[in-house]
């Protein structure tokens, strides 16, 4: 199994976009393995296809993954501008399309009805991997395919609804804000829901996005206690030490792609990234 270490960077308003590049350079020369940035309207996010283009040129080695909210997006032209970023990085791109923040404000902006925003996925996906492989779609043909064959879709979320879509159509799943029970339960329906399909989801295409503060306490609240039942601590690891124990544990129970993301902006980046590295990066295979 092959151990993977992310950093997820929350955008503008964790760190000024003037530097990003910076981050950029301290992942890359620490060894982590991607940069990923998460996705909303209004949370003052990095737009990740512009983000990820700009980093495609800055770093030569570092993977470039997004959260992506493909509902309410035309999905030929998202196509093409996902082909384009993956040849253009020489098949770095690493994707998680997922429908959207379950807010009423989030969705009036994004444009889409609750009930359809996960529609999206069973209709348009299929047709982007057909565009993605050379085939005409509505008309439409890409001139640059992805460098990837096949560009793989992993996809998110953690209701039964959203673990069964997986195991029909995702190529993989990334969890988040889920204990290691509830995740692997969730892949239990996934496995029963791909081979119901006559499909299979490798074992390789399991990850989890973990919380952490490098600090000695727990804030009394945080965006992750106000979003979610039961003690914080189940979602958040608090210290260096209780973070790669973590990072051990869902290794150990098969969720190899691990992608760490701090609670709140540290003071000192570059500390910050210099203590994570120290605590994670070798556990890497």
């Amino acid at each position: 199994m092959k151990v993977r270490i992310g950093f997820a960077m929350g955008g503008q308003r964790m760190l000024g976009i003037e530097r990003y590049g910076e981050v950029l350079d301290d992942l890359e020369r620490l060894r982590f393995d991607s940069v990923w940035l998460p996705e909303t309207f209004l949370g003052g996010t990095f737009d990740p296809i512009v983000a990820l283009s700009y980093a495609a040129a800055h770093v030569p080695r570092l993977k470039l993954g997004s959260h992506l909210v493909a509902p309410g997006r035309n999905p030929i032209t998202l196509a093409k501008s996902l082909a384009q970023l993956d040849r253009l990085s020489a098949g770095r791109l690493l994707l998680v399309f997922v429908p959207g923040l379950a807010d009423p404000e989030e969705r009036a902006v994004q444009g889409m009805p609750d009930g359809d925003r996960t529609l999206w996925f069973d209709e348009h996906l299929p047709a982007m991997r057909r565009l993605w492989a050379g085939e005409e779609v509505d008309g439409a043909r890409l001139e640059s395919l992805p460098m990837q064959q096949p560009l793989e879709v992993w996809l998110g979320g953690k209701a039964a609804k959203a673990m069964e879509r997986i195991g029909r159509i995702g190529d993989g799943w990334l969890a988040g804000l889920i204990t290691l029970p509830e995740a692997i339960a969730g892949r239990d329906i996934i496995d029963r829901s791909a081979a119901d399909a006559g499909r299979a989801v490798s074992g390789e295409h399991f990850g989890v996005n973990l919380s952490y503060t490098l600090g000695p306490e727990l804030p009394s609240v945080t965006p992750i206690s106000r979003r979610a039942a039961g003690d914080p601590r189940d979602l958040i690891s608090v210290g260096a030490a209780a973070l790669r124990d973590n990072v051990r544990r869902w290794c150990d129970a098969g969720f190899s792609k691990i992608v760490v993301r701090p609670l709140a902006p540290p003071t000192d980046w570059h500390a910050e990234l210099e203590a994570l590295a120290d605590a994670v990066v070798d556990l890497q295979t």
